[in-house]
């Protein structure tokens, strides 16, 4: 028997979900997806204390490892490190984003922010920090020291791992 594309997915994971009418029906690979990134933004929800890098690292590729393209996001946090917000600020093509520290400096003034965590997803699944990763990141910190707002980190998600700048010496 041959397998349609959109039935592999389900097959493969072999989980259920269910339909809503009191049956189950196979897991496409979407929902499982929508799924943990329901799950990773619970374990960020509001207060949580991200007080090290192991307390996001495990958030970070449920909520932008699986994208096709790069998107940015932040985390707020306050003065106890505490998460205030996560928000995904900004999306772009497959190897590259735009992003505009004003609109970090904007939002993290709204949300009364302390201090900040970078973050995104590079899509190719490399790990390593570009050189437009450390510049961007410099400029945002630059930024934001102006207004006393700290850069406490900047971790890049692939689909299953993350790796921290701070922790490599770049912050």
């Amino acid at each position: 028997m041959k397998r349609k594309k959109e039935d592999t997915p389900a097959l493969v994971t072999g989980l259920l979900m269910a339909d809503g009418k009191g049956g189950y029906t196979p897991a496409t690979g979407d929902k499982i997806l929508a799924v943990a990134r329901e799950v990773a933004e619970q374990r960020l929800a509001k207060g949580t204390c991200l007080d090290s890098p192991g307390a996001v690292r495990e958030c970070l590729p449920a909520l932008l490892g699986a994208y096709s393209e790069e998107r940015f996001g932040v985390l707020f946090l306050d003065s106890q490190n505490k998460l205030i917000a996560y928000e995904e600020m900004f999306r772009g093509t497959l190897s590259a984003t735009v992003v505009y520290p004003r609109e970090i400096v904007k939002a993290a003034l709204g949300h009364h922010a302390a201090s900040v965590i970078l973050a995104h997803n590079h899509p190719s699944g490399s790990r390593e920090p570009s050189q437009a990763d450390i510049q961007i990141t410099q400029r945002i910190k630059d930024a934001l020291a102006l207004l006393e707002i700290r850069v406490t980190d900047h971790f890049i998600a692939t689909g299953t791992t993350t790796v921290s700048m701070a922790e490599k010496g770049l912050i």
